[in-house]
């Protein structure tokens, strides 16, 4: 099946402008999905980018999670609410349903143990978002069959040896995981270059080759 190219939708696209970086496409995905005056907690917040922009444009109730001290200290600076923690551990104390959205963005690789990492956001969240990198992607399996060494591109730029990165995952691995929680997969996009989106009539199969990156929009189906 020929996969479909369509354009990211008006709303998303209003977004545009508004995220810190213009790399993190997926940030503008995700505040598209996220509700006006939803309670949210942002895990593994970084700089706090999609906090303020949420804030600002959806009137969210925002919290954020994040392990480092730098991260910590910039998202204070934007006058927003963190708390230093980390996503492994501390999503254990948090109450079931607590948040209308609890977000990942491209930080579930990061975790050491993501499947945990995906239920907690599933029993704390209304709904899970989910962003992460694509290492099924085309030009990713060409540098290891031509180099056959760990690949390096824009969306994942560390070496081996440096990556924070240490659960590397394809979209059609994210999705076995999804079933394996027994989460509904509600919405799910997937990018490539600066925001184009493959049509969501195209099999996995077609996401998996040419996705650079994909959301994930997730409810506890077991409920």
């Amino acid at each position: 099946m020929t996969a479909e190219v369509e354009t990211t939708a008006d709303a998303t696209m209003k977004l545009d402008t508004m995220a810190a970086d213009p790399t993190r496409v997926d940030l503008r995905i995700i505040a598209g999905f996220v509700t006006r005056g939803a309670r949210v907690l942002d895990i593994g917040c970084g700089d706090g980018a999609l906090l303020e922009m949420l804030a600002r444009e959806k009137d969210v109730d925002g919290r954020g999670i994040e392990i480092s001290q730098k991260g910590v200290n910039e998202t204070v600076a934007r006058g927003l609410s963190v708390v230093q923690g980390d996503a492994d551990r501390d999503l254990d104390f948090y109450p079931d349903k607590a948040f209308d959205f609890a977000i990942l963005s491209q930080t579930l690789q990061a975790t050491g143990n993501p499947r945990k990492v995906l239920e907690g956001m599933l029993r704390i969240g209304r709904r899970a978002i989910v962003s992460f990198p694509n290492f099924g992607h085309w030009r990713i399996r060409r540098q290891f069959v031509t180099k056959g060494r760990m690949p390096i591109t824009e969306n994942l730029p560390y070496s081996w040896y440096d990556t924070p990165k240490i659960h590397f995952c394809t979209i059609r691995d994210f999705v076995s995981l999804a079933a394996e929680t027994e989460a509904r997969i509600e919405e799910a996009v997937a990018l490539y270059g600066n925001g184009g989106r493959i049509s969501r009539a195209a099999p996995w199969t077609i996401w998996n080759l040419f996705g650079e990156q994909a959301v994930f929009v997730m409810s506890d189906g077991g409920m």
